[in-house]
């Protein structure tokens, strides 16, 4: 009668599991799919040791096999032997596959997958380590605002200038330039934005205000503000014209922060810092801008 160790393993359907974690050799990291791999060639009687107690360490013997040829210690070479497959003691793809697929040979569990629940957990949670789910990307409205945060801290020089690196870069310089911060962040730090133009959208609030009323290039105006999104003020006594902006932050529609260019708590609309500035509805009338995504 032909042994089982001398006979291709049985075979089933590849356990399900979310992926292959990574090719591994001797030395390479240690994580939870060695611990699923000695558990997975333990069940198929190629490896000895309790269940619950193997390391993470993906070791020589445990690759190639002890010495002295036992079958019970031959490790992945020996399933690689059984399954005529080059006895590299590497598990690539297709030894991932073999692993998946063959059926415990003898004992209480024969004809069980040797791949059980417990194995395919940690191959589970060795596929989510090796592979992050990519981070999510930012808008360009968070980009605009993160940009305009790398600023906190800027001041005009001399004070009292208006002098700027935006106002150089927008080609109106000395002016008041709250809005060409904006167009700035939009443009430069966020990478660009249909809705702004370089010398030419946007350096003055009310047109920002206007233009969203009249849903045009882009803009809207919205009650529900999130990051990046435009905050123009009008501040009490309101004369009906808009006199600074700044970009929302984090808070609620009306309480919240912003990151703002040309302000000071001496001067809201003129004074010359960029700045995080806590903002109410009880100090201006306020308009919220959403910017459209490309």
């Amino acid at each position: 009668m032909t042994a089982w160790w001398e006979q291709p393993y049985k075979g089933g359907p590849m356990v399900p599991v979310p992926g292959f974690p990574r090719e591994l050799h001797i030395g390479d990291p240690d994580a939870s799919d060695t611990v699923a791999y000695k558990r997975t060639v333990w069940r198929a009687c190629r490896w000895q040791g309790p269940a619950s107690r193997f390391d993470d360490t993906f070791s020589k013997a445990f690759s190639k096999g002890k010495a002295g040829g036992n079958v019970g210690e031959s490790g992945i070479a020996g399933v690689q032997r059984q399954q005529n497959m080059p006895d590299t003691g590497v598990v690539d793809q297709d030894t991932f596959n073999t692993l998946r697929s063959i059926r415990v040979p003898e004992g209480p569990h024969a004809g069980e997958m040797a791949m059980d629940a417990y194995s395919a957990n940690l191959i589970a949670e060795a596929y989510s380590r090796f592979h992050p789910p990519p981070a999510a990307k930012q808008t360009v409205r968070e980009q605009a605002l993160a940009g305009a945060a790398a600023w906190l801290g800027y001041c005009e020089d001399p004070d009292g200038s208006n002098n700027t690196v935006f106002g150089q870069w927008y080609g109106v310089n000395y002016q008041p330039w709250c809005a060409i911060f904006v167009s700035y962040c939009y443009l430069v730090e966020a990478g660009g934005s249909p809705s702004f133009v370089r010398g030419s959208r946007y350096a003055y609030v009310p047109y920002m205000v206007s233009d969203a009323a009249q849903l045009r290039n882009g803009l809207s105006i919205t009650s529900k503000p999130i990051p990046g999104d435009l905050v123009c003020y009008s501040w009490f006594p309101d004369d009906g014209t808009f006199d600074h902006v700044g970009l929302f932050e984090s808070g609620t529609s009306s309480s919240w922060t912003a990151v703002e260019g040309n302000t000071s708590t001496g001067n809201n609309s003129n004074g010359g810092q960029v700045m995080r500035r806590n903002r109410s509805t009880s100090e201006a009338s306020v308009v919220f801008v959403r910017v459209e995504e490309p």
